[in-house]
């Protein structure tokens, strides 16, 4: 036997729990009340059984809908889960419809709220749950359910017919039954009390038809509204239906009619009824449909009824914007023919009728200005001014608060548009203007007055500085430059400088007297105080825009140059460079001379990261040698003790370090480390000897010499060359042997035409 099922929440199970869960009530045999008890019991709520028969009634009639069904989602709906409402619907321009986003968005829903008390005049049906507390001096609490019929059954009194009745009517009505079982029911004498409360609601059908997204008829809450009918239907056709004329008929007489645009632009829901059971929902073709673009706080595609004018229509759009051009709108109409333009007044909009189709377009005010004159340059406060306040040039400089000390006056500058807007450049003596000397300007709209300062007229002045001073660079001019004055500046003399060879290079401008033609710079020789002291000499001569200064560093001043000595000396170490002329032999004698045990060969001399070859050991004997090299900054010398040992490797069966033996030559190093491989090229082998020099085999008549051996040397047998194979293939080397052929015809021939 099927076990029944456990009390869980109605929205966790699946279709075929829900269809088991029937099969296996109507075989028991119990009626509906006698199923809803036993689920009770079982743990559902009276609000689980609500959702429950809708479930039910869903899988039964699969035309039907849930009572609340969840809010409609596009992601959901486009992997097929869901019915989406329709994306918001656009006109001919790409204009939404005004009102569809209400019925397409997530984020409403107009579920009703079953939290709320029993509204006043809420009308009970059958499958209504009535609560009935009796409180006082007796205690009993009824739950019922109105029957089909609409009536109610408590213990053993006749059944009451409650169905109509608001729950004000059927609380006298049962209480006055009561009476009989509780005298002087709710009476102060008795002490017996008696509240009747709304339990679980039942579920109403209500048919949607004509132009709605999806018609049909859906199972809904008792306390849903037409607008709850319209938001799980999509709500209005966007290309049909009308936002303004939707109609609600209850026993086949119509009892109310519903703008949405009163919702929309008011908050207005006087007409938004709740619904009964088998209410019909009609939503009428709309009539007329107009576009409005442009400057208007929302565009929109705008359903317009008889009797409303352009100024309701401009209303719904919340009027114009900041930038709208208001002297009149641009409207497209179409005619029996063709499409026309009308131009409407601003005077005609209050009493202007729109017509089906119109498309009115608002456009933006012109970017420029009527009054407008505008100053920069050197005025205090410059800016755009407006022409009535500042119609002459003199008033518009005291309104932009004066002229700056730095201003330029022997010219400014008006840019004024013609007739014909091309720009013209009026030229200004502004110095005899504002003297009285000349007669004021009169300024005209759109002018633009420029008063150029004296530094925007010349190059920028600089001064620079160069050699040993602490922060040499580029300096501002300023007036009364001295030389020392820039070389404090310059964060005065670095160590090693001369202040007695100084140089100042300085441009030629008009002055070329006593200059050789070919000059293009006058130089000055010029000397300052060690301590930088003001001198009298430091005021007569003042540096000029863009002259170059140049501080000499003394001829013996030099940093100290280090070299480094290592190994067999008796004193290892750094060492400055005494001077140009210190040779190693001298730095050597400087180091003590060399430890008995020094072996010269092995000798490393390293300049500048690089081994250079030098044989120690002739330069000790004669210091005239050419290898007795000059010193120069960071060279490192390192004498080594006598290596006894030989480094093998390359191309031979077992590279190695072995012993150092003076009767071995290099061919018994080489049979010492296993002979040679395949690949050995044995006409190539060289020696690397400690002191770096490197010495290869020579060969003469099939003889090979290899080099002499040395403690502490390298054997390096190199591998022979891969073989490079034919870079032609075979269709090549005919095409080249047939190509040598035809130049050996053309030998031939050309030798028989000379003989």
């Amino acid at each position: 036997m099927t076990r029944p099922m456990r009390a869980q929440k109605v929205s966790d199970l699946t279709d075929d729990q829900v269809r088991q869960f029937v099969q296996q009530a109507k075989s028991s045999g119990l009626s509906e009340a006698q199923i809803e008890q036993l689920a009770v019991s079982r743990g559902f709520t009276s609000d689980d059984m609500a959702k429950m028969r809708q479930r039910i009634t869903a899988l039964e009639n699969p035309a039907a809908v849930n009572a609340t069904p969840p809010p409609v989602n596009r992601e959901q709906a486009d992997q097929g889960k869901i019915d989406a409402a329709p994306a918001p619907h656009t006109g001919h321009t790409g204009l939404p419809v005004f009102g569809v986003s209400l019925f397409s968005s997530t984020n409403l829903t107009f579920e009703p709220n079953l939290r709320i008390p029993t509204p006043k005049n809420y009308q009970i049906g059958p499958e209504d749950e009535l609560i009935i507390d009796v409180y006082g001096n007796a205690q009993q609490n009824y739950r019922v359910k109105v029957s089909p019929e609409g009536a109610i059954k408590l213990e053993n009194l006749s059944p009451i017919y409650v169905n109509g009745l608001t729950i004000e009517q059927a609380e006298q009505r049962i209480v006055s039954r009561l009476r009989q079982l509780y005298a002087g029911l709710n009476s102060a004498a008795s002490g017996v009390f008696a509240t009747i409360t709304l339990g679980s609601i039942r579920s109403i059908k209500v048919t949607l038809i004509g132009q709605v997204v999806k018609p049909g008829t859906y199972t809904l809450s008792s306390l849903s509204t037409v607008f709850n009918a319209l938001y799980v239907s999509g709500g209005p056709d966007p290309d049909r239906g009308s936002f303004r004329d939707i109609r609600v008929y209850r026993g086949n007489r119509l009892i109310r009619s519903l703008d949405i645009y009163d919702f929309l632009l008011r908050a207005d829901q006087k007409d938004n009824i709740r619904l009964q059971d088998q209410d019909i929902v009609f939503v009428n073709h709309y009539d007329t449909r107009i576009e409005l673009t442009g400057e208007v706080k929302q565009p929109a595609v705008y359903e317009v009824r008889k009797g409303e004018l352009l100024k309701n229509v401009l209303a719904f759009a919340g009027g114009f914007t900041d930038k709208a051009y208001t002297a009149s709108l641009t409207l497209r109409r179409n005619t029996p023919k063709e499409l026309q333009i009308v131009t409407v007044p601003a005077d005609e909009i209050p009493v202007f009728v729109p017509q089906r189709g119109d498309q009115y377009s608002v456009g933006a005010i012109i970017d420029r200005y009527e009054n407008r004159v505008m100053i920069s340059g050197a005025v205090f406060r410059p800016g755009a001014y407006a022409l009535q306040k500042s119609p002459t040039l003199r008033q518009l400089i005291q309104t932009a608060e004066g002229l700056r000390e730095d201003a330029f006056l022997n010219r400014a500058i008006i840019r004024r548009l013609r007739d014909n807007l091309d720009p013209e450049i009026i030229a200004v003596d502004l110095g005899k203007l504002m003297r009285g000397e000349a007669g004021d300007m009169v300024l005209q709209r759109e002018d633009v007055v420029t008063v150029s300062s004296y530094s925007e007229l010349r190059e920028h002045r600089r001064v620079s500085i160069q050699g040993a001073v602490n922060r040499p660079g580029t300096f501002d001019y300023v007036d009364s430059l001295s030389v020392a004055d820039l070389v404090m500046l310059a964060g005065g003399f670095s160590d090693g400088a001369t202040a007695t060879r100084i140089e100042i290079a300085r441009r030629i401008r008009k002055d070329t007297t006593g200059l050789l033609p070919s000059q293009n710079v006058r130089l000055f020789q010029f000397n300052v105080s060690d301590d930088l002291k003001r001198r009298e000499t430091d005021a007569r001569f003042v540096l000029q825009p863009f002259d170059q200064v140049f501080v000499r560093t003394s001829s013996r001043y030099e940093t100290q140059k280090l070299v480094t000595i290592t190994g067999e000396v008796p004193y290892p170490g750094v060492y400055p460079i005494r001077d140009k002329s210190e040779r190693i032999t001298e730095l050597i004698a400087r180091a003590g001379g060399l430890r008995p045990e020094a072996y010269l060969k092995a000798t490393r001399f390293v300049r500048k990261g690089e081994l250079i070859s030098v044989d120690l050991r002739e330069v000790m004997v004669k210091a005239s040698d050419s290898g007795n090299l000059l010193l120069l900054q960071g060279d490192s010398i390192h004498i080594p003790r006598k290596t006894e040992l030989v480094k093998i490797r390359g191309e031979v069966l077992n590279p190695a370090i072995v012993d150092y033996n003076r009767s071995k030559s290099i061919k018994d190093y080489v049979s010492e480390s296993g002979g040679f491989t395949a690949k050995a090229q044995r006409r190539k082998v060289y020696v690397i000897y400690a002191n770096g020099k490197v010495n290869k085999t020579k060969g003469f008549l099939g003889f090979r010499s290899y080099p002499e051996s040395e403690p502490g040397m390298e054997l390096v047998i190199p591998a022979k060359p891969p073989k490079s194979e034919s870079k032609l293939s075979p269709a090549e080397r005919v095409a080249v042997m047939t190509g040598i052929s035809s130049l050996a015809a053309v030998v031939l021939t050309l030798v028989r035409l000379w003989q």
